[in-house]
């Protein structure tokens, strides 16, 4: 395994992260703390969940995976060993069910206080706001078109302080944000600077290689100001493994069963992924592997994070940080970026 540290921090972290955000759905209890005994076996010290999850958010579902996570922590004795990153759900109207009322103090407070409980810990290494408060482009939206019904008001510094206050009594080390904008970004940095309040240090958002809109604004605040990208959804719902190259529909695949996660599957994106494989197939190599490899390149990047249903996808997705791409086939990457430059946002 290889390692990198979390910005600005001394937290030493692997750079293929365990996503679970399956567990409760697609996957059973049992199956979720396979994953994890193998992933921690293979030297994976980091993984991340969220209260939502899984997804799809469901109020039947609601926060199973951290208690799964909680549970094996219980069996395993290992809390120690591992870098936790969890997050709290912003208003939307599939969160409902958890509440609806923003990242107002006394919903982060809740939030952290469930998360805690649910994961049979004292503490959280990495707290995140999973999606912005405001109407932005997130979610698969392209660029933000302003409306004028928004009446969001910047509660930033308010957030940061409640923040603070967890920092300050022991239950979160360190804050990141999530499918955030470049402004969203700079602003909690701004704020964060100004008022001596607590640094967001890495940002979650989608990363690969249908979808490299992080390079454009963000991967440069990632450089200059030491935030780190932690990559979600590299192979795009499995979109690229190729499994549904074809008109494939996989048994219980997570887009053969929920057809509304469409993200990845436009007739643009199906092209380049057509042509993503065909560089993979000369080189004989696995997409899935040359895909997530791709990711593990970026300078940008403080950890990639996998997610898996299976045994053989996981130790297949977590065997890519010993994929090296070689200068011909970044090229040919490029090529098809050229072609078909970010058809899944």
């Amino acid at each position: 395994m290889q390692y990198t540290t979390l910005p600005n921090t001394d937290i030493r972290v692997s750079k293929i992260c365990l996503g679970t955000m399956t567990w409760g759905r697609q996957n059973t209890e049992a199956e979720g703390h396979e994953q994890m005994d193998y992933a921690a076996e293979q030297g994976i010290n980091f993984f991340d969940t969220a209260e939502l999850y899984p997804i799809p958010a469901h109020s039947d579902y609601h926060s199973l995976t951290e208690a799964y996570i909680g549970n094996w922590f219980k069996k395993t004795g290992k809390r120690q060993d591992i870098v936790l990153a969890t997050k709290i759900a912003g208003k939307a109207p599939f969160t409902k069910f958890i509440r609806n009322t923003g990242f107002s103090p006394d919903s982060i407070v809740e939030a952290v206080e469930g998360s805690l409980r649910r994961l049979q810990t004292d503490y959280i290494d990495l707290y995140q706001l999973h999606w912005p408060e405001r109407q932005t482009n997130f979610f698969g939206k392209r660029g933000y078109v302003h409306s004028a019904s928004d009446h969001w008001q910047d509660n930033i510094h308010q957030v940061l302080e409640t923040l603070s206050r967890l920092i300050q009594e022991g239950k979160i080390r360190q804050v990141g944000l999530s499918n955030e904008s470049p402004w969203g970004t700079m602003r909690f940095l701004e704020e964060a600077k100004v008022h001596d309040l607590p640094r967001m240090i890495t940002i979650q958002n989608p990363y690969s290689l249908l979808n490299r809109l992080f390079e454009v604004g963000l991967s440069e605040i990632a450089h200059r100001s030491k935030i780190g990208l932690l990559a979600y959804s590299p192979l795009g719902f499995g979109v690229l493994s190729g499994k549904y190259l074809g008109g494939q529909k996989p048994e219980k695949a997570r887009v053969t069963l929920f057809p509304n996660y469409s993200r990845y599957s436009g007739e643009t994106a199906v092209k380049a992924t057509e042509a993503y494989k065909a560089i993979a197939d000369r080189h004989g190599l696995s997409l899935a592997q040359m895909s997530l490899a791709y990711v593990n390149t970026r300078p940008f990047l403080t950890s990639n994070i996998i997610g898996a249903t299976s045994m053989e996808q996981l130790r297949e997705n977590i065997d890519s940080i010993h994929v090296e791409l070689t200068p011909e086939i970044l090229e040919e990457i490029e090529g098809v970026h050229e072609r078909y430059p970010n058809p899944a946002p």
